[in-house]
């Protein structure tokens, strides 16, 4: 356990292993954070990677004040998993994706009775909901490859014998104004919890979280609307927020910045498209800050991938993966930022977690069609 978790100072740790490679700026932004006012405890995931001022992949505990900088733009940003009726033997592939069609723009009118269902309140971004947006975020059809918990894949409801729908993505523009609206008035300052405009924040957060939720499950639907299909959800995490938590008797907050929870049971840490997503029990752990990596973690900049992948690969042929996948995406800019190439290795990043003793694996799903965009975000 102790050989992937290495502490870097007293209030820092960062869960890591030989096999992996993490930016020094990275660390630096870890370790800045670290001596931000009231902060106790600052983690790592073997995920971790620059941020803009702060990193991605991390979990951070302070105590009698809130830091909605680390929250960042996307609150509520996260992982659903569905289980779909959709056979996974003999997929005609071509059928698939014409059936998936498009969500890039806004849901029509038939989907008032679903919105209004959430009971969310005005945020003037209604038209974002139940659309994926830019990124990392994408809706995924998978497959369960490899089962290494029976009990735990039956007890969650899988089928092997049908695909399941994974969607990554969060509260869209409404999060984005939530933080430039702090940012104009506090900067990047933190905020008592108990003043008003920290309780201002907090209600705001908390309608953003519910914004992303609502926004997953309508994407799922209006996906499996497409594809004439059925399905339930089996698990909702964010990725992407601030809340309160006792840490070694001592009460306070816990934020995660790109990190997901491993206190709420099953979550699932995807890959890049075109490398497997794996399904994992957490092991609660206090050293961790109760946090686990959220994906593979970004190894190159956004702005660097267009060069090295442009002469390797074509924009069409980023359209197939080594696995035999496809991705749909008719943005040059973003296939290119988002190819497998341009992140880690997600099997060294479950390794570790695994060789860290936080996780339990339950199974390898593997992708099948993986949509980014079509078209314009709205």
């Amino acid at each position: 356990m102790g050989n992937c978790i290495r502490t870097l100072s007293e209030r820092v740790n960062l869960i890591t292993s030989d096999n992996l490679w993490i930016e020094g700026t990275a660390i630096q932004q870890l370790e800045t954070t670290a001596r931000l006012t009231g902060m106790v405890r600052v983690s790592g995931m073997p995920d971790l990677h620059p941020g803009r001022g702060y990193p991605v992949g991390a979990a951070f505990f302070s105590e009698n004040v809130i830091y909605p900088a680390l929250v960042g733009n996307d609150i509520g940003c996260g992982m659903a998993l569905w289980q779909t009726d959709i056979r996974a033997g003999k997929l005609n592939l071509d059928k698939l994706e014409r059936r998936l069609g498009s969500i890039d723009g806004p849901l029509d009118n038939s989907w008032a009775e679903d919105v209004k269902a959430f009971s969310l309140s005005r945020t003037g971004h209604e038209a974002s909901l139940g659309t994926i947006g830019g990124g990392n975020h994408f809706a995924e059809l998978q497959a369960i490859d490899t089962v290494h918990d029976e009990t735990l894949v039956a007890s969650l409801g899988l089928d092997r014998k049908t695909l399941l729908l994974l969607v990554h993505s969060g509260s869209r523009g409404y999060g984005e104004s939530v933080l430039r609206r702090h940012v104009e008035v506090f900067g990047h300052a933190g905020l008592d919890p108990k003043s008003p405009e920290g309780l201002e924040y907090l209600a705001l957060h908390d309608q953003g979280l519910r914004y992303a939720e609502a926004n997953r499950q309508l994407i799922a639907r209006r996906l499996l609307a497409n594809l004439r299909a059925k399905g339930c959800q089996v698990l909702d995490i964010n990725h992407n927020l601030v809340s309160s938590a006792t840490l070694d008797g001592v009460q306070g907050w816990l934020h995660r910045k790109g990190a997901t929870p491993a206190d709420v049971g099953p979550v699932i840490i995807p890959g890049s498209r075109g490398s497997y997503s794996w399904l994992v029990k957490p092991i609660p752990s206090a050293i961790s800050l109760f946090s686990l990596a959220h994906g593979a973690g970004r190894k190159w900049l956004r702005t660097e991938c267009r060069d090295r992948l442009s002469n390797r690969f074509s924009f069409d042929q980023l359209k197939r993966t080594s696995l035999g996948s496809r991705v749909i995406c008719e943005d040059k800019a973003l296939m290119y930022e988002e190819a497998p190439e341009a992140y880690k290795d997600i099997d060294s990043i479950i390794e570790t977690l695994q060789g860290a003793s936080l996780v339990t694996v339950i199974a390898r799903l593997k992708p099948v069609l993986t949509y980014k965009r079509r078209g314009c975000c709205p």
